[in-house]
């Protein structure tokens, strides 16, 4: 794998950080992965798989330190790959999201005392290590309160990075496993910036150990230009505005820039407050928790329309957070608030080895906080998708097709802007007998729509993104019949 380039000081740095043990990676002479190990979650049916969480220091001076959560495969687990999940906001978990409402083995009952197995695991095929970043994100922390004033895309990577090499010190079993990343939303940043600096400091490094393969990643922001004329096409071509509204807001907003005019945001506001209704921006056409609509985007006032939409500043204007948060899902719209009743439980956190310094907050599945207090975002991420194509990794770009947030038509859009030569033409592709969405292949990268599915793609359509997890890992376009 050709990998690219990135600052010499921090190549120089990274590259010796595998050689500094911290004391904090041996407990009474035991190797810190025996120390993680979760001998069972309270109410958890019994698996055969082994399971371990814990905190993994990235900044010794500042005291930050990200939580992760280990799900080893359910078969085979030595010889099965790695995946990284990561979830987007920025702020958001992926303890919450990927482990609890998506790809990870379990499910959490309404109530919040227990949990129940999810049948379409990822873990089936491959070790699923779900990390919370950045810091103030879940159960990861800083004992550097202005820390949290000044997350951005950068330090996100850096931490990402030093967070993957002392893990797999801790873990020495994964150090040359084959390494694939996956996520959603705004880790549509998180993913090809980790993998640059993964392919950087192999690069730098005399015997590189991060064997990273590739990533997949969905409704992935991704371009400012793009993803907000694409978004806007959405609502007009799916009828949740009408045509005077759309008409308006094309000509009143640039979506070439960062910064808003109040025309234009009188035309989104006017849009959401008038037009949209009481739905799931997440998944158009499913019930809303009812819990959950007082603080629907209906509900905002201009003013707080303006806040998010201009908090992430270059990310764009429209995005209203980016996917940082999911309320309903296919079936039971309200599972977020289960998820918050059962991680916020002292004996689960005691059992995850979780919030061991005492975060004085409670455990949530977003932190508003670092969604509006965001400092940097890459405009856009097509030139290191170009990059990365290059360096030759595997790369997949997935999409619900009922999310208007970061809908389908942002994503073709901006795939269409790297003008890819096609290897395999636009095909419905298929899962138990049905057609499971729509797929073309290109050289360097492979493009598939999920039918039926929200921004949250495993859990409105576990089947077909199960399928699609097992194609990309095995490198093969998704079945035609």
């Amino acid at each position: 794998m050709r990998c690219v380039g990135s600052s010499l000081l921090l190549l120089f740095t990274l590259t010796f950080l595998p050689h500094l043990s911290s004391a904090a990676d041996q407990v009474n002479g035991k190797a810190a992965s025996f120390d993680d190990r979760i001998k069972a979650l309270p109410g958890q049916p019994p698996v055969s798989f082994q399971q371990f969480s814990g905190y993994v220091v990235v900044n010794q001076k500042h005291g930050r330190a990200l939580f992760y959560w280990l799900t080893e495969s359910a078969v085979n687990a030595p010889h099965k790959p790695l995946l990284l999940w990561l979830n987007g906001g920025p702020g958001c978990s992926s303890v919450a999201y990927g482990a609890s409402e998506e790809i990870g083995p379990f499910r959490i009952n309404q109530t919040g005392s227990g949990l129940y197995l999810n049948e379409y695991s990822w873990n089936r095929e491959a070790n699923i290590l779900f990390l919370e970043s950045p810091v103030g994100v879940g159960f990861s922390y800083t004992n550097t309160s202005s820390d949290l004033n000044k997350s951005g895309d950068q330090r996100t990577a850096e931490d990402s990075l030093i967070f993957l090499i002392r893990w797999m010190e801790r873990f020495p079993q994964y150090k040359h496993r084959q390494l694939y990343i996956a996520g959603e939303s705004y880790a549509g940043h998180y993913i090809p910036q980790l993998a640059k600096k993964i392919c950087a400091y192999n690069k730098a490094s005399a015997k590189p150990f991060i064997n990273l393969q590739g990533f997949l990643v969905g409704n992935a922001v991704t371009d400012s230009y793009y993803d907000n004329l694409g978004t806007v096409t959405y609502w007009w071509t799916h009828s949740m505005i009408s045509d005077r509204t759309y008409r308006s807001i094309l000509s009143s907003c640039n979506f070439s820039s960062a910064a808003t005019s109040p025309s234009c945001n009188a035309a989104i506001s006017y849009a959401m407050n008038h037009e949209f209704g009481d739905i799931d921006q997440y998944s158009i056409y499913t019930p809303s928790c009812p819990a959950a609509a007082a603080d629907s985007p209906a509900n905002y006032t201009a003013a707080a329309l303006h806040r998010r939409t201009t908090s992430l500043g270059s990310t764009g204007l429209l995005l209203l957070g980016d996917g940082r948060r999911r309320r309903p899902m296919g079936y039971d719209p309200c599972t977020e608030s289960y998820a918050e009743r059962y991680y916020n439980r002292r004996d689960v956190q005691e059992a995850m080895h979780a919030n061991v310094t005492g975060i004085p907050y409670k455990w949530t599945a977003c932190s508003d906080f670092l969604i509006k207090t965001w400092v940097d975002s890459q405009i856009s991420m097509l030139p290191t998708y170009r990059e990365l194509m290059a360096a030759g990794l595997r790369i997949w770009v997935f999409s619900g097709d009922t999310d208007s947030v970061v809908p389908v038509t942002a994503t073709r859009f901006c795939i269409n802007h790297l003008n890819l030569t096609v290897e395999i033409p636009w095909y419905p592709w298929y899962t138990a007998r049905q057609v499971g969405g729509w797929t073309e292949v290109y050289r360097g990268l492979t493009f598939a729509t999920v039918r039926g599915a929200g921004h949250e793609v495993p859990m409105f359509q576990p089947g077909r993104a199960f399928q699609l997890f097992k194609s990309f890992l095995a490198g093969k376009p998704l079945p035609k019949s």
